[in-house]
């Protein structure tokens, strides 16, 4: 059994980024952008009500203040600041969904927010506390033995593994940096492989070829990636057939 995920609600305003809709009849979980990255009021409330009507868990996509740079760019931000930002945003999608039946079961930052907190110890722990200070029982998806799911675990929160079906890995699990070529990968028969791979197996070959251990409980397919309908498809069909179940981590709540 293993969690399909997919970042969504990135448009903004009257730009639309990825199929929402489609993405939602396949995913079993649904990190839904706050407004700091992507995302506007009207968005939130779309994709939690129909993350909702399809029994799809909803978390908070949170970021970097960063609309301008999709929150890709690392912002040198004080550890309460971060805080700060990241409670304003959980409570932000939380009150769209409660307006409406369903609620944030867990959190999963974005971007370079998620890079950082996966080595950086102090931000990780501001993160933390975002979390905990809203609802100690929401969950952090965050990458396996990180700094981020060592604060988590430092917090009495819950952390969930999470693997990238459509991102190239450095031999040290982290993710290959958007800026290099080969990071982003599209193909969706290679994409789906890997996902049962990585669900079956734990492991991942990384771009230097080397194969490396990572367990993890959630799968992502990036809801911006070229042809996402199709990647995320292939890998729930592909997972299906390996006698796999895709099922949320964490139930909506």
């Amino acid at each position: 059994m293993i969690d399909l995920n997919s970042d969504l609600g990135e448009g903004y305003g009257a730009w639309t980024m990825g199929d929402d809709d489609a993405l939602l009849g396949i995913v079993s979980s649904a990190n839904i952008a706050c407004g700091f990255h992507a995302g506007d009021p009207q968005i939130m409330r779309r994709a939690a009500v129909t993350a909702a009507r399809r029994g799809v868990t909803i978390g908070a996509h949170v970021a970097f203040p960063d609309l301008r740079g999709f929150g890709r760019r690392n912002l040198d931000l004080p550890p309460q600041e971060v805080t700060d930002d990241v409670l304003y945003q959980i409570g932000a999608l939380d009150a769209i969904a409660r307006a409406y039946g369903t609620r944030v079961s867990y959190i999963k930052p974005h971007g370079a927010l998620y890079n950082r907190i996966a080595i950086d110890a102090e931000l990780a722990a501001a993160v933390v506390a975002a979390l905990k200070g809203f609802d100690p029982t929401l969950a952090l998806l965050t990458l396996p033995d990180s700094a981020a799911s060592a604060a988590a675990e430092s917090a009495g929160i819950a952390s969930v593994a999470e693997g990238f079906a459509d991102r190239a890995y450095t031999p040290d699990g982290r993710l290959v940096s958007r800026r290099e070529p080969g990071a982003v990968l599209t193909d969706p028969e290679f994409v789906a492989a890997r996902a049962v791979r990585m669900a079956t197996e734990h492991t991942v070959t990384a771009i230097d070829g080397t194969d490396i251990r990572i367990p993890v409980a959630s799968l992502c397919v990036h809801g911006d990636s070229p042809g996402a309908v199709t990647l995320a498809q292939a890998v729930r069909t592909a997972l299906h057939e390996a006698g796999v179940t895709v099922a949320a981590f964490s139930p909506p709540r």
